[in-house]
Formats: C-alpha cells, structure tokens, sequence
C-alpha cells in the first residue's frame, strides 16, 4: 500500500517516556509498545538515542519491524564520532553505524551530525570530508558562536551545506531561555541546551527544527505561531519540513506537538489533524479517595 508523501514531519525527542501513560499511551501499555504506539501518532522522531549508545542489532531489526515504511528516524552519529577529535578519523566508525541501521532503510532520512561548540570554522575542511565520505542524507546541527555572527564563517558554512545538499539544523530555544524558574527541570534544560539564535535555514528540500518549548504550554504560542508560519511558507514552497519538539524535562512534548499541529492546521486547511491513540478507560483519580 502506497501512502502518499506527508506534507510535513512532526515529532518528539523520544518515544519511551513512562509519564506519557498520563497523556498519550494507554495507562496499561507495555514500554516494549511505546515506539508502535507513538508512530501510530507522529511520523518522524529524533533519533537521540542513539547520540548515548549504539543500539543492538536486535533492537535496531524491532523497531524496523515496527515502524511503517514513511516513518522517518533522524538517527544521530554516536558523541563518540561527532565529539572525539577528528571527523576524519571516524570514518570507518561511521559506515559501522551505517550499516547498523541498515535495517531501518529510508526511515533513517537524514542522518544526523550534532557538533559541538568547540568545533570551529577551522575545521570546516573535516565536516567537507565527511559529508563527502557519508554520502548519505544528512543534517548538521552547529553550536559554536563563530556560525551564528553572520559573519564570513557562517557563510562558508553555509555554503559548503549547500553545495553538498545537507540542511543546517534549526535549534530554537528562546523559548526555553524565556523561562525564569526554580524547577529543577528547567534549570537543568538551560545548563545544558546552547543559547543560540534560531537560524531557519531551507538549504534543502527538508528543513530542520527543534523547537525547546517551556513548560507552560500556552507561554509557548508566540514562538509556534512564528515557526507555523515559517513551516506553511515552506510546504506551499514545496519543501517537507521536519519539526521536533521539546519540553525541559520532555514530559509534555507531546502535548506541544500537537498543539503545533493544530495551530499549522489553521494555516493549511487540508492538513489533517494527528490520530489519536484509544486510551481506554481512564481512571478519575477522585474516584479513589
């Protein structure tokens, strides 16, 4: 069965949060069903597992055998390739990871290559050799401040992605940084994620963003109807975006996706709305006192 192209892709950190009983999976769902569960719901999921530790071969065969064929996995290269010195010297590492996700096939559409911020302009010859090498779909995200001063060395980053057909990844996490609270949560969200500008970049055919929302969903909506608009603008250009969404401890992510979703639906009237998932009877928790 041939399920038509997506207008777009939506989805969350992860899959495997045990809180999401309270608001997307059903209260007995086992955690072995939660990434059959959640793609029953959104279409794409950033792949940050894979960023920690490298699956096993058998997980990496279960979820290919339960993920549908338009699923996308943004799968990151494991810190070990992305952090540890020169690209270059990992490239053997990197068809090894490769060809570990094989099984997933075009699910895992693009790769994901997270730098970090001690990875300067100087170093652009190594990322040129390793797109070169990949030759895979990929996406990078950069966080030293060198890309972001729209200065020289964030053009010829720009350039060298766009010459080789690999997107920049859009982190906007103003939305985070907005946010003035004790909860640990946030504080711990804001020591670690980079205070960056957004750079909404469409180098390719499939823009990039990660959107670190704060924890008051409502608090969120000026920066989701900015990104909306920017998404409609991109689809009715013929582009397919790919939008994740973030809280600071992920608990209501999902929420947020769909908040987004609705709020691209009032911009693209032939969006339709995200399924939901049959929860069951749900227990009032009034019922037991």
């Amino acid at each position: 069965m041939n399920v038509p192209r997506p207008l777009y892709y939506i989805g969350c950190p992860s899959w495997s949060e045990n809180a999401w009983r309270q608001s997307l999976y059903p209260d007995d769902a086992r955690s072995n069903d939660f990434l059959e569960l959640y793609a029953q719901v959104f279409n794409a999921v950033e792949g940050n597992t894979t960023f920690y530790a490298r699956p096993a071969p058998s997980t990496v065969q279960r979820w290919a055998n339960v993920l549908p064929e338009h699923f996308r996995f943004t799968a990151k290269f494991p810190r070990d390739i992305s952090h540890n010195g020169d690209l270059r010297d990992h490239l053997i590492a990197v068809d090894d990871f490769v060809q570990l996700l094989a099984p997933l096939g075009q699910r895992v559409t693009p790769f994901w290559l997270q730098l970090s911020a001690s990875f300067t302009p100087s170093r652009l010859g190594e990322l040129a050799a390793f797109i070169d090498a990949l030759d895979r779909p990929l996406a990078v995200e950069v966080r030293n401040m060198a890309f972001f001063a729209q200065g020289e060395e964030e053009k010829q980053l720009n350039r060298l992605l766009l010459d080789r057909g690999v997107e920049r990844i859009c982190l906007d996490s103003r939305p985070l940084f907005s946010c003035i609270s004790t909860d640990p949560a946030v504080l711990h969200a804001q020591s670690k994620k980079p205070k960056v500008p957004p750079r909404p970049a469409a180098l390719t055919q499939f823009p990039q963003v990660r959107f670190i929302g704060r924890p008051e969903l409502e608090a969120n909506d000026p920066y989701v109807e900015q990104w909306a608009k920017k998404v409609a603008h991109w689809i009715e250009e013929g582009r397919t975006p790919y939008v994740f969404l973030h809280t600071p401890d992920n608990i209501q992510a999902p929420d947020l996706a769909r908040r987004f979703h609705r709020q691209l639906m009032k911009l693209l009237p032939e969006l339709p709305a995200l399924p939901e998932l049959d929860r069951g009877p749900q227990i009032n928790q009034l019922d037991l006192l």
